[in-house]
């Protein structure tokens, strides 16, 4: 169910470009790797047309276990999805199936 929910809700957020081209991690055929070779691709014509160059690269282990659920929660809605799938979405999140409820 979750693999199922995950590809629908990514799909529906690119069919709606709420996902931006710069956005490599949860995708397919998309990774830290494809991110760093993009990377090294601009940094190469920075460097051709002699413009400065930053980089800065932060490692969010665990980033997801700390979002607010209830912020995402919200973001969600405010992205169309209600209803069944956002409680499912609350559910898994708060670690309660819902057959427990």
């Amino acid at each position: 169910m979750e693999r199922v929910s995950s590809t629908e809700l990514i799909n529906c957020l690119q069919q709606y470009h709420l996902i931006t081209k710069q956005q490599h991690g949860f995708l397919t055929e998309r990774s830290t790797s494809t991110n760093l070779i993009e990377s090294l691709n601009n940094w190469m014509l920075n460097i051709e047309k002699r413009n400065h160059q930053s980089v800065a690269y932060i490692d969010f282990a665990q980033a997801f276990d700390s979002v607010c659920q209830k912020k995402l929660l919200i973001k969600l809605a405010s992205y169309r999805i209600y209803g069944s799938l956002l409680d499912w979405i609350g559910s898994f999140l708060s670690g309660v199936s819902a057959e427990r409820r």
